[in-house]
């Protein structure tokens, strides 16, 4: 029997590090994650399909101060609605397109979505997020002194500019989007949503920040009562241990096993801690599963067959 699921791709997925930003470049990565997404919708699974950004809105973002002594340049949150607009294009282009070859005639909806946070979240005091491309600690030194920016180190890659990453509170447009995957293949809350807040008078505003598209993926799928969180990435399986001699592949565990080794440290703040925090909570829901693989293997692990797979 087919389950809702929903799919957070990473914004390295479709820009790897060291690989250049083309357009050509990323909408090929694009092309390639779509053809694995549609298998999914050939297995009989409903999809809701959310993405990262932290490449593409480094790169606006830059893009965006190189050329502020000619042109205004644009927020944060602006930059952010900007990246979903263009991962958006390339995903259901994409997808589109790979659907066209067979006899699948489900739609492809892309969703412009604000995300809802806490303008005083403690997040804004303490910027988490890597955006933008990798640099080498030389670099990143420069960076800071010359610009100011905040830069870390991230998962042994190189460093990266860091920005506020809210915690995620309300999703907007949730009533239509469990409307639309009843017939539609659904792209939403891409680069984690457009960042904003309500005031007193409940007016919209965009904040400065970028956020976690796990998170945000969360939240999503709590919000659309799907079955499963599915976060994809560039490795098989979680590891425990990894790169010791005792590194230990997780497959099927429990939330206790799972927050066990969150409380021994054993995940990367900035890169795999946010993604089984995420399964955690997700699986605390009776009947839901938490599942973080490959791209590649993800059909498989809807199947209980491949990735790390958390539940109660």
């Amino acid at each position: 029997m087919g389950k809702k699921v929903v799919l957070a791709l990473g914004g390295n997925a479709i820009l790897q590090p060291k690989q250049e930003a083309t357009f050509e470049n990323q909408y090929q990565n694009v092309v390639n994650a779509a053809n694995r997404m549609v298998e999914i919708s050939e297995a009989g699974h409903k999809i809701v399909v959310t993405h990262g950004n932290g490449p593409q809105v480094g790169n606006i973002i830059a893009q965006n101060e190189a050329a502020k002594e000619e042109i205004p340049a644009m927020p944060i949150f602006v930059n952010n609605a900007e990246s979903q607009g263009m991962i958006g294009y390339m995903m259901e282009s994409a997808l589109k397109n790979r659907l066209a070859e067979g006899d699948d005639k489900t739609n492809v909806v892309t969703l412009l979505t604000m995300v809802e946070v806490d303008k005083d979240d403690k997040a804004f005091d303490n910027p988490t997020k890597p955006v933008g491309v990798f640099f080498t600690e030389e670099e990143a030194k420069k960076m800071t002194e010359e610009k100011g920016y905040q830069m870390s180190e991230d998962a042994g890659r190189g460093f990266r500019r860091v920005v506020p990453s809210p915690e995620p509170k309300v999703i907007h447009g949730v009533e239509e989007i469990k409307t639309l995957i009843e017939t539609s293949l659904v792209v939403s809350s891409g680069g984690g949503g457009i960042p904003i807040y309500r005031d007193d008078k409940g007016q919209i505003h965009g904040v400065e920040a970028v956020i976690d598209k796990d998170r945000s993926g969360l939240k999503l799928a709590e919000q659309t009562e799907a079955d499963v969180f599915m976060m994809l990435t560039d490795v098989p399986n979680v590891y425990i241990n990894f790169g010791k001699e005792n590194e230990q592949k997780l497959e099927e565990i429990t939330v206790e096993e799972a927050e066990k080794h969150v409380a021994d440290g054993q995940f990367p703040a900035g890169s795999m801690l946010p993604k089984i925090e995420a399964a955690i909570a997700f699986a605390k829901h009776e009947g839901k599963e938490g599942i973080i693989c490959s791209l590649d293997e993800a059909v498989l692990a809807l199947e209980g067959k491949a990735g790390t797979r958390i539940k109660l």
